[in-house]
């Protein structure tokens, strides 16, 4: 995958979780409880584009910030 497609995946997710006032072991934790075993951690570094991201992994972040595929994704 494209690393400057990663960064800005990866700024986006953070952009929007910022925006809903969620703190990155918030989303994390939502993660883990829907069965996505993501840690805070692994959640900063998709967020920096240093860790690949899964597409269960989107499919949960969209929930959890409310977004379309398309919001996610800009």
């Amino acid at each position: 995958m494209n690393v400057e497609y990663e960064y800005a995946l990866g700024q986006n997710i953070r952009r929007l979780r910022i925006q809903l006032g969620l703190t990155q072991e918030q989303v994390a934790a939502q993660l883990q409880v829907r069965g996505c075993d993501v840690t805070r951690s692994a959640l900063a570094k998709i967020e920096v584009g240093q860790r690949h991201i899964y597409p269960d992994e989107i499919r949960l972040l969209r929930e959890i910030l409310k977004v379309s595929y398309d919001e996610l994704f800009i």
